[in-house]
């Protein structure tokens, strides 16, 4: 008897933690497509701030009029871009790159190449409406 309880422990305690983690892996994958959500998200309306400045700038009536200018408009964005990046920041895009890399060259340095890092990683991720 001792011995079957001795054998039945271990095995019911691995078997508790693997359930246990498990149950944090799909919390946990839950919580990373959220991140990536969100990322994705804030960098289509980047995109689209970005987009709102050049036509206004091409039209001749800076952004100035409502009491902002088109960069403190879209470097607002961009700002919210990088929070929603933070958790995400490690995460590898290609090239090379990291996530927060490959966001900070395309946002701050207008690195095309950068760019499309970051939009193939919302289109790989599902997030493909999110970007232009």
């Amino acid at each position: 008897m001792v011995r079957l309880v001795r054998t039945i422990v271990p095995v019911l305690a691995l078997l508790a933690v693997t359930a246990g983690c498990s149950s944090d892996d799909g919390k946990s994958e839950e919580r990373l497509t959220e991140q990536r959500e969100s990322y994705c998200t804030q960098l289509g309306a980047w995109q689209e701030a970005q987009d709102e400045e050049a036509d206004a700038e091409a039209e001749g009536a800076g952004a100035e009029a409502d009491g902002a200018s088109g960069y403190d408009m879209v470097g607002a964005v961009a700002d919210d871009v990088f929070l929603a990046m933070e958790p995400l920041r490690d995460e590898p895009v290609g090239g090379g790159r990291t996530l927060a890399e490959a966001t900070a060259a395309a946002l701050k340095s207008s690195d095309r190449g950068a760019g499309g890092l970051i939009v193939r990683y919302c289109q790989d991720n599902g997030f493909e409406t999110q970007v232009g």
